[in-house]
């Protein structure tokens, strides 16, 4: 069962590092919404604030915008390999389906993490700091969190799909909702009741507030709260992936 998982982690990673364009063309719009935002929301940011960094509140929820965008179109992979045989030679070999979801599961959030690690790291050069190695500490486990939970998320839906246009214009019309609502961009409190509400049932709410909490010190709900309700998600998501992918017709 590991070698079975551990090879389709393994061949997720090396179509992601032959393919340079796709590495360097999905850090393209982290760094705009960085720099656009960061330096053009962040004097209005201070005022408001009383003094705080922007940049502090803003890092944090870009790292999970790059992880967000990434794992959710790992399910790509799937509508993929079905539309070139690849699915059915891997479904008529003596392993189970759960095994293939694990592996196609945990190889996405894996490049997923790398991508979000990338942006952490660009972060860096525009001012944001962490405060401790604990802080990156928590901050990896709320990242690969995010990471599984929406690479699950993606492979769910690709599952039931045949059609990669179609598969991308439900992803865009789920991912940008989803990444605008999370409280991101903005700060969560004073928001129109219908808009927090809205906010508190977006699943990267709670993962970005728990990386902010660890990464910024800044959290609304709590981290503990945070890591209890993003992984208790990222949980039953695989559940419910691994249940719809053994029906899966090749």
């Amino acid at each position: 069962m590991i070698e079975v998982i551990y090879i389709l982690w393994l061949r997720q990673l090396k179509h992601y590092w032959r393919s340079k364009a796709r590495l360097l063309g999905s850090l393209g719009q982290p760094l705009l919404f960085m720099i656009a935002f960061g330096f053009g929301f962040g004097p209005m940011y201070t005022r408001a604030s009383g003094g705080g960094n922007y940049m502090d509140f803003l890092a944090p929820g870009i790292v999970s915008m790059s992880i967000l965008f990434t794992a959710i179109f790992s399910g790509l992979e799937v509508i993929w390999d079905r539309q070139f045989g690849f699915l059915k030679e891997t479904f008529v070999a003596p392993i189970s389906r759960t095994e293939i979801m694990v592996g196609k599961t945990l190889g996405g959030a894996t490049i997923a993490m790398i991508q979000g690690l990338i942006v952490l790291s660009l972060t860096y050069v525009l001012g944001f700091r962490i405060s401790s190695l604990a802080s990156l500490g928590m901050g990896l486990i709320f990242m690969s969190l995010i990471a599984i939970f929406f690479t699950g998320l993606g492979l769910t839906i690709a599952s039931s799909m045949e059609d990669m246009q179609g598969f991308q214009l439900i992803m865009n019309f789920l991912i940008m909702p989803i990444f605008f609502l999370s409280g991101a961009l903005f700060p969560l409190e004073n928001l129109p009741p219908a808009i927090y509400f809205i906010s508190r049932i977006d699943p990267l709410t709670y993962g970005v507030d728990g990386l902010r909490g660890v990464l910024s010190g800044m959290s609304t709900f709590g981290i503990y709260s945070d890591l209890a309700v993003i992984g208790t998600l990222s949980v039953l998501v695989c559940i419910i992936g691994a249940f719809l992918f053994s029906k899966v017709e090749a």
